[in-house]
Order: C-alpha cells, then sequence, then structure tokens
C-alpha cells in the first residue's frame, strides 16, 4: 500500500532500520537510505518496525554513495516488500529513460514514487524551479527539490515556488540546504511540502541544515 501524501509526513532518515523504535514518537516513516547500508535488501526484509518505509537508493552523481550498476533493480526488489510505501527516484533517471521498468514496477504494486532533483551548488531561479517541480510532478506522486540556499532571497524563491505548485494541485516537498536555509525545512510545510526529514540523531545528518527528529517535529507542530 502507497504512502500517503495528502498531508505532510515526517521521515526520519537512516542508513540503520534499528533506529526505527527511537523515531516513532515523532516520525510518519522512515527514509531508509540503502545506499547508506552494507546489506540493504537483507535489513529490508528482516525489518519488523512500525513506520511505514520510504527506500532511497541515491546515486553518487546526486548527492548519494550507490554506484549505477543494479542501483535501480535494488529499488525495485525494495518496492516488493510490504513495509515500504514509497521510492524515491532521481528525476534525472526518470527523463534519461533509466528508470522506466522501476516506474512501472511500483505502479504495479501500489508503492508510491517521489521524483527528486538536488542542487548541491546553488539555487536555480524561480521560474527555472517551478518548471522542474512541475516536470517531475508527471511522473511522480511526489515532486521533490533541495537545493542550496546562499541567501535569504534563496529561501523566498523557494518558498513561493513550493506555494505556486502546490495551490495549482501538484504534490511538493522542497527544503533548501545549508545554514542559510535550514529553516525551510520547518517553514515549507506551511507554504504546502508535504514531506520533510530528519535524522534521529543530529550526529547522523543526510544533508546539509538537516535539523534532528524531535527539533524538526516540534517546530513543525508549532508553525502549522
Amino acid at each position: 500500500m502507497g504512502l500517503d501524501f495528502e498531508t505532510f509526513v515526517l521521515a526520519a532518515s537512516t542508513a540503520d532500520l534499528a533506529d526505527e523504535p527511537a523515531a516513532r514518537e515523532h516520525a510518519d516513516a522512515i527514509e531508509f537510505r540503502m545506499d547508506l547500508a552494507d546489506e540493504p535488501l537483507a535489513a529490508l526484509e528482516a525489518y519488523d518496525g512500525e513506520l511505514p518505509i520510504l527506500a532511497t537508493n541515491r546515486a553518487e552523481w546526486e548527492g548519494g554513495e550507490a554506484g549505477d550498476d543494479g542501483r535501480l533493480e535494488a529499488l525495485a526488489e525494495a518496492s516488493a516488500l510490504d513495509a515500504v510505501g514509497a521510492i524515491d527516484v532521481e528525476l534525472e533517471a526518470i527523463l534519461e529513460g533509466a528508470a522506466d521498468d522501476l516506474l512501472e514496477t511500483a505502479r504495479e504494486r501500489d508503492v508510491s514514487i517521489v521524483a527528486s532533483a538536488h542542487d548541491f551548488e546553488g539555487t536555480p531561479p524561480r521560474n527555472e524551479m517551478v518548471r522542474t517541480l512541475t516536470e517531475a510532478s508527471k511522473y511522480a506522486d511526489v515532486a521533490k527539490l533541495a537545493v542550496t540556499a546562499e541567501s535569504k532571497a534563496d529561501t523566498i524563491a523557494l518558498l513561493s515556488a513550493t506555494e505556486q505548485l502546490t495551490s495549482h494541485g501538484d504534490t511538493v516537498a522542497t527544503m533548501a540546504m545549508g545554514e542559510v536555509g535550514s529553516h525551510t525545512r520547518a517553514v515549507a510545510p506551511v507554504y504546502g511540502s508535504k514531506i520533510g526529514y530528519a535524522p534521529v540523531d543530529p550526529e547522523e545528518a543526510t544533508a546539509p541544515g538537516q535539523y534532528d527528529l524531535e527539533t524538526l517535529a516540534g517546530l513543525i507542530s508549532t508553525l502549522s
């Protein structure tokens, strides 16, 4: 059964599914970073936690540690497991056609799809962010965009794009990485962002500028 992103989902990011009990109090799901785990498929098969899983097998060329050999096939295998309610697929892989079989498999299994794009160098112009999110929405249940903010103007542009896509009826997840953009992780849900990410242990952040899980949950609850 696919993860429902009609309402906001706070995902605890981890490469160790043994973290799940510690995440239950604050998280709605586990983002399992398969690319950071030693034997990710074995860990998924042994998983007996309560929270549904968003499986991510991030490519090296988009900030992760997974090579392209077998990466998407492993995600397809993960989608067969009952605990996996969603998978994250890079938008670039989708546009290149490399993920066609994976998307078809996920849809057949009623597993939700997050199409993601990351910019670790900066923040594109607002109209470019809108185009990226619009394109990702054509292929996925959630269009995800993470940028690197270098100014407050960057964060305002991202939030404005988030509000526009949400008003248009698209389901998006947005955030600005880095110190300048860290507050967007708490504020973006106010503008319509449907997924937030935070580590259970603040020492194990998977992206720059992440709050720890308890802190982000508290901020989002207060702002909502």
